[in-house]
Order: structure tokens, then sequence, then C-alpha cells
């Protein structure tokens, strides 16, 4: 478990390092806003892209194996970009965000198969959490890191992070071997699927099932199917803008330096670490439908409040961690409940993240892109504000039928 944890905040924290400093590193390589926004969305399409190839990288490797590859991939991305030069930044981004998909897909696999079952979704929630915290240390600590050693250096610093959880795992399968432990080797079939913020895995855990043809629509062909899909790509397009360019957005705004921008919008990696605990809290106590509404409120108030109010930003931020670490578990809810089986399943889970992945890959770019033309962030978020009303009644919807689905 500590090897879990400990590996999970390398999988968002060097994704998010470079935003607190984003300013910086626009005037050191003399690049636009737009081009300073394919630093944090190239790891992303590597997400969308990746998440085939990171099942087979399991099968074939097994998931201890499969981990410790991803951990040193995050390594490796994070030394190349160190090396001076835009074109390595994105190349090292690049290489991070295909060794993060790795970790991203089977460190789920690793808890569904070695936690006892009713402490699956309390590992789960710590593994979220974990991933927040990653966000946290960095958005919080590179800012005034950067001040003492410079940015490049700060960057490079956190690859330590990851040299420990490279270290846990190497002794853990160095002790698992001695003693004769039976290691997971290729998976008999396994159909995974993970995301930004947290994961879902459908096993299958015997030989695959005979699937008897039938007149049912195939899900591409499901309106819920778009539904979520809709959903899930306008939560990662905002979550991605915001994470991209939030600590600049914070001292333009609010005029802060560099430092307490940082801390400002550690705020809203921070709090998802609660976040993370209290929507399944929501889900198991209150009627069905509180959840839901929960996600999109905070939705709402984060995008509309930074565009009316932003004086309050930390109050809208807290409201937007909530609603980024509890819209992954009601999305996925929301699938398991509509599939007809455990193939479709995996099959809409695929669609769904590979596509959400890909539109949310647009949004850090699309918003610095909008800045760099009107030298203001207002247009920006109006487009945040639209995207979350999108999300709103596309969620709703799915979840609708998703309860038709149950009863």
């Amino acid at each position: 478990m500590v090897g879990i944890l400990v590996a999970a905040i390398s999988l968002r924290g060097p994704i998010v390092a470079p935003t607190p400093v984003l300013r910086e590193i626009e005037d050191d390589l003399g690049i636009g806003s737009a081009a300073a926004g394919l630093i944090t969305t190239a790891p992303v399409l590597m997400f969308a892209l990746l998440t085939p190839v990171a099942a087979l990288v399991i099968r074939r490797a097994g998931a201890e194996i499969a981990l410790l590859i991803s951990l040193t991939g995050v390594l490796c991305g994070t030394l190349i970009r160190a090396i001076p030069g835009f074109e390595w930044m994105l190349a090292g981004m690049l290489v991070i965000g295909a060794a993060v998909t790795v970790g991203n897909v089977v460190i789920p696999v690793i808890i569904r198969r070695d936690v006892p079952g009713p402490k699956v979704a309390v590992v789960t929630a710590a593994y979220v959490a974990m991933l927040n915290v990653g966000s946290l240390l960095t958005s919080l600590a590179t800012a005034p890191l950067a001040s003492l050693i410079g940015w490049p250096a700060a960057l490079l610093a956190w690859g330590i992070l990851t040299v420990a959880g490279i270290a846990l795992w190497s002794v853990h399968l160095r002790r698992a071997r001695r003693s004769g432990d039976r290691f997971s080797g290729p998976a008999t079939a396994t159909a995974v699927a993970s995301g930004g913020g947290g994961g879902e895995v459908a096993r299958l855990t015997g030989p695959l099932p005979v699937v008897v043809a039938r007149r049912e629509r195939s899900f591409a062909r499901r309106p819920v199917t778009w539904l979520l899909l809709a959903s899930f790509a306008a939560q990662c397009s905002i979550y991605y803008a915001l994470t991209t360019w939030l600590p600049t957005l914070a001292a333009d705004t609010l005029g802060l330096g560099a430092t307490a921008a940082g801390a400002l919008a550690s705020v809203y990696q921070g709090v998802g670490v609660a976040g993370a605990f209290l929507v399944p809290l929501l889900a198991r106590y209150a009627p069905r439908a509180v959840a839901p509404m929960v996600i999109c409120v905070c939705w709402i108030l984060v995008t509309g409040g930074m565009l009316l109010a932003p004086d309050l930003l930390w109050v809208w931020l807290i409201a937007g961690a909530i609603g980024h670490s509890g819209g992954f578990v009601v999305i996925f809810s929301a699938l398991v409940a509509v599939a007809r089986d455990d193939r479709e399943a995996a099959g809409m889970s695929a669609l769904i993240q590979g596509g959400g992945y890909a539109v949310g890959a647009l949004g850090g770019p699309a918003m610095g892109l909008i800045h760099e033309i009107t030298g203001r962030w207002t247009g920006g978020l109006v487009l945040l504000l639209a995207l979350a009303i999108v999300y709103c009644v596309a969620l709703s919807t799915a979840v609708a039928a998703a309860g038709r689905a149950r009863r």
C-alpha cells in the first residue's frame, strides 16, 4: 500500500509542476501562451492515445513490472525536459504522459486484485487523494524553489519523489522473488480503463465470455454513451485549462507574485484530497440524485464565480476541487449502471475516456490562445462557463438514464 501511494504522487505532480512558473518558461523559451498551453496538454494527449497500449504492457509484463516501467518513464521524461529548449520540454512532457498512462491503468488493477473487497473503496479513495497530494506539492513549492535555484532545476528536483517510488517497488520485487511469491503475469482477460484523478477497472476474471448475437443496438449508437462522453470531455477541458493557467491567471487578476499565486492555485489540488472521500460518502448516505447535483453546482460555481467575483477565487477553487474529484466517480458509476455486460462496459469506458481526454487536451491551448488574442482572461472564462453548462445538462440526462437502467 505504501508503494502504491508513493507511486501515485508521481502520476500527477510532474504534469502540474510547470504551471506555477509558466510565465517564466514563456519568457525564457520565447514562446506564446498557446504554445505554453501545450506543455500540460501533451501528457493528456498521451492519456487519450495510449490507454490500449498501456493495457497491452500490463498483460505482457505483469502489473508490478508495468508500474516500475511507468515510474522509470516518468523519471526519464523529467530528465529530458530539463534539457534547454522548448522542443526538449515538450518531448519530456510527452514521455511523462506516456509513462503516466501506464500507471493510471495499472494501479487500479493492483488495488482490485490485492485489496480485500470491503476496503477497495477506501484504498481507491486514498489513491485518488495521493494523486491530488502530488499536484498540491508541486503547485505549492515549485515557485519558491524556482526563485532559489531557477525553474529548470526546480522541475528536475521533483524527480526525487519518483526515485523514491522506484526504490520502493524495486525492494518489493526483490523481496517477493526471494520469498517465491507469484507475480501477476499476463492477465487472462483484463479490460482496464483509467482517468485523470482516478480510475475504473472492468476485470474479466476468466476466459472471455461467449457473446451471443443479439439485436440490441451497439453502445456507440446509444445516446447515453455520447452524453457521458460529453460530460467527461467537458470536465477534462475545464480541469486541464484551469490546471494549466490558474497560477498565471491568479497573478494577473489579483496582482499576486509567483509564489503566492502558486499557493492559491494549490487550493484547487489540495481540497481535491478531501473531495475524493466526500462524494462516495454522499453517494452512500444521500439520495442518488444528490451527488451529481452537488458536482454540477460545483462546476458552475468555479467557472461562474471566477468570471463574476475573481476576488473570491479561493472559494471557487474549493468548489472546483470537489467537482473534479467527484465528477469522475459520478460519470463512471453511471457508465457501470447503463452497460449491459462487462465487454460493453470496457468498450464504453475506452470510448468515453479516449474521446474525453482528446477533447480535454485542447482546454489549455484554447484558453491560452484566447488570452493571447484578447490580452484578457474573460473570454477564456466564458468558454469554461459554457462548458460547465454543457457538462451539467449532459451529466443530468445521463444519470437519469442510469437511474432508469437500475430500475
